[in-house]
């Protein structure tokens, strides 16, 4: 579904992402992990398309991201960012419907998807004829997930999603997700710093250190083959923030 092919991006003498080629299993969810700074949002923003790569290459389903293909491509894939990004001056349903007004849908149609993701979301409809100031944090991440699977795309990204929630709606809106994510069967990157939301969400896990990969698997690999002392130490750091049958 994704694939990075000797990809890397820097900027200048700094080097965000070394040379990566990394493979993302459709239909299956992958969780970027590792501390600020090591690549994991610029690894996103680079497969979604908003900087483009200093070499290799970035394919969707086969095909090679590049500025012909840029919007099209993007139609497929689903992007939410830590605050939500939502425009203040639109209502949260206005912010839903944006890009399929844009792409000129029928009027029905998104009449009815908007339905489909209210449902989808468990969330009351009159909450979409607010403005996102007057909506609470995991209200605003709700309908920025919305706007992402308007136009029900195969890959959603998810740039640190919980970050700025308290604990108790951030624990609500994980638990959310992962029925949401059961649901649909989408293929899902999932950037984190959290090991527990890691192992939470993720199929695989992909930990990253200064622009590296150190290494990518499974949750078990990671703690019963971890590939170098980092691995090890990453892991042991949070382990007390592990489900009990992981620790």
């Amino acid at each position: 579904m994704i694939t990075l092919e000797n990809v890397s991006k820097a900027y200048g003498q700094h080097v965000a992402l070394a040379s990566t080629t990394l493979a993302f299993a459709a239909r299956r969810t992958t969780a970027l992990i590792g501390p600020s700074g090591c690549g994991k949002s610029t690894l996103l923003r680079l497969i979604v398309g908003l900087i483009r790569p200093n070499s290799g290459r970035v394919l969707v389903d086969g095909e090679a991201l590049g500025r012909d293909n840029l919007n099209r491509v993007r139609h497929r894939i689903g992007y939410v960012i830590q605050d939500g990004g939502l425009f203040p001056h639109l209502t949260a349903g206005q912010n839903v419907m944006l890009l399929a007004r844009h792409l000129q849908r029928p009027a029905e149609w998104i009449s009815s998807r908007v339905r489909q993701l209210v449902d989808l979301m468990r969330m009351p409809a009159g909450l979409l004829e607010r403005f996102p100031g007057d909506l609470s944090g995991g209200q605003r991440q709700r309908v920025s997930l919305m706007r992402a699977l308007m136009l029900d795309p195969p890959i959603l990204l998810m740039d640190e999603p919980f970050g700025a929630l308290d604990p108790i709606t951030r624990f609500e809106l994980q638990e959310e997700l992962k029925r949401i994510f059961a649901e649909l069967h989408k293929t899902v990157v999932l950037v984190t710093h959290d090991m527990n939301e890691a192992a939470h969400f993720g199929d695989s896990i992909v930990l990253l250190r200064e622009g590296r990969v150190v290494q990518a698997g499974t949750l078990e690999d990671l703690l019963r083959r971890p590939a170098e002392d980092y691995v090890r130490d990453f892991v042991r750091a949070q382990r007390t923030t592990l489900p009990p049958e992981a620790q």
